[in-house]
């Protein structure tokens, strides 16, 4: 069974950081895309940012410019660097390996609560 925790929410201020972190149970290597996901609340789950396989990050525009997201694979780690937060920002934020046919790594996990307030 893949863990995958997700850690570093927390309660902030409009404008200001937060810091992700997805560490894993045991090693992905680059073969494997990993992405960050979130869900407010009454909406469904969005995808926020992937990580490629050969390194390449694609965000969603409501992020973009403001998100970055990076891997390191000696760690088993995936971090989401969030600057300039805003209230719609506020939701659960999940990791997980997105299969290329289809479906995930695992199911999704405990998540990491980020509120961001005026």
């Amino acid at each position: 069974q893949v863990q995958l925790v997700e850690s570093g929410g927390g309660l902030v201020q409009s404008g200001e950081s937060l810091r992700l972190s997805c560490t894993a149970s045991i090693h992905i290597d680059n073969s494997y895309a990993m992405g960050w996901y979130r869900q407010a609340p009454g909406k469904q789950l969005e995808v926020i940012a992937i990580i490629a396989d050969d390194g390449h990050a694609t965000y969603v525009d409501s992020v973009r410019g403001r998100f970055t997201i990076s891997r390191d694979t000696v760690n088993n780690t995936m971090t989401l660097q969030m600057t300039e937060l805003k209230v719609e920002d506020t939701a659960v934020y999940y990791c997980n390996v997105p299969l290329r046919g289809g479906g995930y790594l695992r199911p999704w996990g405990q998540g990491t609560q980020v509120t961001v307030s005026s």
